[in-house]
């Protein structure tokens, strides 16, 4: 359900038992509510918590639904639906996604709001959740580009005024499109495909679109925090992205309106040529918190409020400081101090406000002034109560507004057949994936335009967990790969092992674990039924493991008689580690007992080996084998490995009292 979320509340429409049948599962772990006529009510549906029924027509219950969910998942022929939706269709930025799926699951369609809507994503999802194909339309896709009117929304960018038809239009058509980025996270610019349309950096004065030198250029991107007015009679298509850099300081007499404090913010950015969409939040000091007022503004334009003691604000050099305000709160500024640290600390700190206002009290640390874009402005009016004072800073990484995910996911051997649904889907959903490059060549095809891809070494796999808390602390949604399972020798350990250093408390940001199939489970099932009695797995790699913590895991599965499972059996430079657990090994086991070497399982690189002990150092091993070690009873038969359930007794297998 976590996955999710972004589309809720998420309702699914069925009109026959074939269609409900396939929608029913995906509603249950969607979160979605699925609603049925009465007409193919049936007794078994009756205690399904996710199915609802409707009487009277459909257009009326689609009507009386619309407005309170983002998203709609049809099971009806595509004509019908676009008969049963058009009267209450009205614009892209509002319309909710609609998806239809066909009765037999085999196909699923982006219908309408594709991008702004997310029906795009949505439809991924759903692909991949009932193993169909996706059917999406848009101009963008074909191009393997993110859609215009989608690049900022991972970074909680806003969009503004412009001719966004005319803009995508130009992407569709592959015409060169001029970016000029301000502000803001330029990740997405490191993403993209190669031979993308985007001309990054112009400088604004030495453009002229009339001259010979610009007429490829066909459309403009503004990312700024600045308000821009397009001229009308120009020909050339522009748009404009504000990401939330603007921190607003407020101070304000005690029972200011909200409607004061809402036309002081207006006007000062209307001054200024500031973008209202650029807002990340409002600060001010703390005995102000629950200011109504204030509390009302920021409830109502969705903005976080902000607050610092005065000890913090007083520290803070500011042009304007007021004795009057210091005799009052003691702080000489509240607006401009409080914009200036709110500004300074998310950008050095991302979200963790109270820690980092707590570490710059007590070393003193003076922030910069230069981050100041609009000094204080007081504002009053002759109809409202109270006075506001207005400040304006900007922050070097904007606020995306968004509580961040982590997705821990386990790819299982690699095939994309051997993924369970729910991870597909995990990693359709994030905005970054994150993981080693051979994993990430290996899910490319479930991966789509505009996410952030960034692969390090098989070495670096603690900065890879440090630079997805990283991500998510930010607010975006990152899946972390492992093959096999991610919890056993995988990501999980690790990035939770860095949460858990970084003092997490448990729920932000959220964190889900997604299994896959292990190692061990992919090699047992290309050699038969080798882990058919009590095992174990042991990873001969000493980088985070002591060896001699390794050698006696060695000598106690040996002498416990454990089928055993070895990861990481050899490098390039580790090599005397499988050498010496051979020998351990040889210590307690038969010369003849059966071993399966198996690289790259289910890969089309796949090798594998059956062989005895006594042979398993003569055999190619690498750190993309996994060596399987049978028990006194294990044998082979053919091409298979077979370990009995129970050990032999007078020649017949006893079978485990359990069973």
């Amino acid at each position: 359900m976590l996955l999710f979320q972004d589309f809720h509340p998420l309702v699914a429409i069925a009109t026959t038992p074939t269609a409900a049948q396939t929608l029913q599962p995906l509603c249950h772990s969607a979160g979605a509510t699925l609603w049925l006529p009465e007409s193919v009510h049936t007794s078994e549906q009756n205690n399904v918590p996710t199915v609802s029924f409707y009487q009277g027509s459909l257009k009326s219950h689609i009507a009386s639904l619309w407005q309170n969910h983002r998203a709609f998942i049809f099971g009806l022929a595509t004509g019908a639906v676009v008969r049963l939706i058009a009267p209450l269709l009205k614009d892209k930025s509002s319309d909710p996604a609609v998806i239809v799926v066909d009765e037999n699951g085999q196909f699923v369609i982006s219908l309408c709001s594709g991008h702004q809507g997310k029906a795009n994503q949505l439809t991924r999802m759903i692909a991949l959740q009932l193993g169909a194909t996706p059917i999406l339309t848009g101009g963008s896709t074909g191009l393997n580009l993110p859609a215009v009117d989608m690049v900022g929304i991972p970074f909680g960018w806003q969009r503004g005024e412009g001719d966004w038809t005319g803009v995508s239009a130009a992407v569709a058509k592959g015409e060169r499109v001029e970016v000029m980025q301000e502000v803001g996270s330029r990740l997405w610019q490191k993403h993209l495909p190669p031979g993308h349309p985007f001309v990054f950096d112009a400088d604004e004065e030495t453009v002229d679109v009339n001259s010979a030198n610009s007429q490829s250029i066909n459309a403009r991107i503004w990312i700024s925090f600045t308000q821009r007015r397009f001229s009308p009679d120009s020909d050339l298509p522009k748009v404009q992205w504000h990401p939330r850099v603007l921190w607003v300081g407020i101070g304000c007499e005690r029972g200011t309106s909200r409607e004061l404090i809402e036309t002081a913010i207006i006007q000062t950015c209307q001054r200024h040529h500031l973008a209202v969409g650029a807002i990340a939040g409002i600060a001010t000091i703390d005995i102000k918190a629950s200011e109504v007022g204030l509390v009302e503004f920021c409830q109502a334009h969705d903005l976080p409020l902000r607050t610092f003691p005065a000890e913090v604000l007083r520290s803070v050099p500011v042009p304007t400081p007021s004795t009057v305000v210091n005799q009052a709160v003691g702080s000489p500024s509240v607006a401009e101090a409080a914009a200036l640290v709110c500004s300074q600390r998310f950008s050095a700190c991302s979200q963790r406000f109270s820690a980092c206002s707590q570490r710059f009290s007590a070393s003193g640390t003076k922030v910069p002034t230069t981050n100041l874009l609009v000094k204080k402005q007081i504002v009053r009016a002759d109809d409202q109560p109270g006075a506001v004072t207005v400040a304006i800073a900007v922050a070097e990484q904007e606020y995306t507004g968004r509580i961040g995910q982590l997705l821990l996911v386990g790819m299982g051997p690699g095939q994309l057949d051997q993924i369970t649904p729910a991870a597909k889907t995990a990693l359709s959903q994030a905005d970054a994936v994150i993981g080693y490059s051979l994993y990430i060549d290996l899910i490319s095809p479930i991966l789509h335009p505009g996410q952030i891809i960034e692969s390090l070494p098989i070495t670096q796999e603690r900065q890879r967990a440090q630079r997805a808390i990283e991500l998510a602390q930010w607010g975006l949604t990152v899946a972390v790969v492992s093959s096999g399972d991610c919890g056993i020798y995988g990501m999980a350990g690790l990035v939770l092992e860095e949460l858990k250093a970084q003092e997490w408390d448990g729920k932000t940001p959220r964190v889900q674990v997604f299994p896959g199939i292990t190692a061990l489970q992919a090699a047992a099932s290309r050699v038969g039924a080798p882990l058919m009695h009590d095992f174990c797995a042991i990873s001969l790699s000493n980088l985070l493991t002591p060896w001699d913590v390794i050698e006696k895991r060695l000598n106690a599965a040996a002498q416990a008689d454990f089928v055993i499972a070895l990861y990481n059996p050899r490098s390039r430079t580790r090599i005397e580690q499988l050498t010496i657990a051979h020998r351990i090994l040889l210590q307690y086991r038969s010369p003849q007992t059966p071993v399966a070497i198996v690289r790259s399982a289910y890969r089309e690189d796949e090798k594998i080996t059956l062989s005895t002990l006594d042979k398993l150092l003569d055999i190619p091993i690498d750190m993309l084998t996994t060596v399987l070690i049978g028990n006194q009873s294990t044998r082979l038969h053919g091409d298979w490995m077979i370990t009995p359930r129970g050990y032999t007794l007078n020649g017949y297998f006893t079978e485990n009292q359990n069973h």
